[in-house]
């Protein structure tokens, strides 16, 4: 299970009669008197005494869930790396058997929702191997110890309401729920509040259950991609080959042009066909590495999760499943270490750049300022740092 705390950056929106700021607990100090001021918030939102007693009762602080939040040291692995890492020979056999098992069932989501099952697979497949390793952390424990850690607090409080929300509506077991470390829940990893508004309860059975029912899960980690932005029936991510002579500069996610126009600089698909949409060159790692056509739902997915390496890597494997070769891995510079990512993100910020946080990955943010250096300083402009570029900063 990879989302954890990439995912939940996009999804703080308060639920059931938000308080004016001031009034929200405070993050922090001791845990029970934080669980007492959480309880008295949930009274003032409209939850009665006893759901509120019932739900906060036996919840208790969760060490795990801090030292989880603190080691995500995967991300920083490189594309190639951390793609060979999560496509196994298993999870694409098991990929194939879960196409042909639940056939109907995509195309059924195929046809509601436009979102392809190669997607909807790689998902299912990274978050909890199809179903099977869903997580064994008290989701309420979970979503609460991050609401009282002072690293993302309002991330995590309207979860924490969200998830009583679900227990009010007997969804949702405080002592026996469990999933994520940060509090997601099922098959496809959805947190408390994406199952009250996009929960779908697709096999008829009167509810929505995400953790049982693989058929539920689809059908609402198809709506929430829907509703994030997902253009119905069209292509995401593609391989391509780029001649000797391209302008590297012309890369990346900031610079869009019409398939036609990619065309005719030279670039050429490896599979299937090039389609008239826009799309950016994307090189995970340089110039030397495998190059993609990314078209605008490969942002969507960024929406689903903010790493840069797990997003390109599912959109990858969602094209494996369909049918897509191995991709051409080439020859790329080797990778910069945790520490000198970490070195050169604080050159990078210090020359004005928002590489979003001095973390030792090198996420979109990044490479959107080592590409703009790389112009500045006369370098192949791949957004790939290399030591030279290090150096010369």
């Amino acid at each position: 299970m990879l989302c954890g705390m990439h995912r939940i950056l996009l999804l703080a929106a308060a639920l059931a009669l938000p308080l004016p700021s001031a009034a929200q607990v405070a993050c922090g100090g001791d845990f029970g008197g934080f669980v007492q001021r959480m309880a008295a918030e949930a009274r003032a939102r409209g939850f009665d005494q006893s759901t509120v007693g019932s739900f906060f009762a036996g919840v208790r602080q969760d060490p795990a869930v801090i030292r989880a939040d603190r080691a995500q040291g995967v991300f920083q692995l490189p594309f190639i790396d951390f793609s060979r890492r999560l496509i196994s020979q298993n999870r694409l056999q098991n990929g194939a058997r879960m196409a042909q098992r639940y056939d109907a069932v995509f195309d059924q989501i195929e046809q509601r929702y436009g979102v392809s099952r190669g997607v909807l697979l790689a998902f299912w497949a990274f978050e909890t191997d199809f179903g099977q390793v869903q997580g064994d952390f008290n989701t309420v424990n979970a979503l609460m110890t991050l609401a009282h850690d002072c690293r993302r607090p309002d991330l995590f409080r309207p979860q924490v309401f969200a998830a009583l929300e679900l227990y009010r509506q007997g969804a949702l077991d405080p002592a026996q729920t469990q999933g994520a470390w940060a509090g997601e829940i099922g098959m496809v990893q959805m947190l408390p509040s994406e199952i009250i508004e996009k929960g779908v309860d697709a096999d008829g059975d009167g509810r929505v259950d995400l953790k049982g029912s693989a058929t539920d899960a689809l059908f609402t980690g198809a709506a929430v991609l829907r509703s994030l932005g997902w253009r119905p029936n069209e292509p995401w991510l593609q391989e391509v080959t780029l001649p000797a002579s391209f302008d590297w500069a012309q890369t990346g996610l900031d610079v869009q042009r019409s398939g036609g126009e990619w065309a005719r600089l030279g670039v050429q698909p490896r599979w299937g066909s090039i389609t008239n949409l826009p799309a950016s060159v994307l090189l995970p790692q340089g110039r030397g590495g495998p190059a993609f056509l990314a078209y605008p739902n490969f942002n969507v997915l960024f929406e689903w999760n903010r790493s840069f390496v797990y997003v390109t890597t599912a959109a990858y494997f969602a094209t494996r499943l369909e049918g897509a070769p191995v991709y051409a891995a080439g020859n790329p510079s080797p990778a910069l270490s945790e520490g000198q990512m970490r070195q050169l993100q604080q050159k990078l910020a210090a020359r004005g750049h928002d590489v979003g946080g001095i973390d030792g990955i090198l996420g979109a943010m990044t490479r959107s300022a080592v590409q703009a250096e790389q112009r500045r300083l006369g370098l192949p402009a791949d957004a790939w740092p290399t030591p030279e570029l290090l150096q010369r900063l």
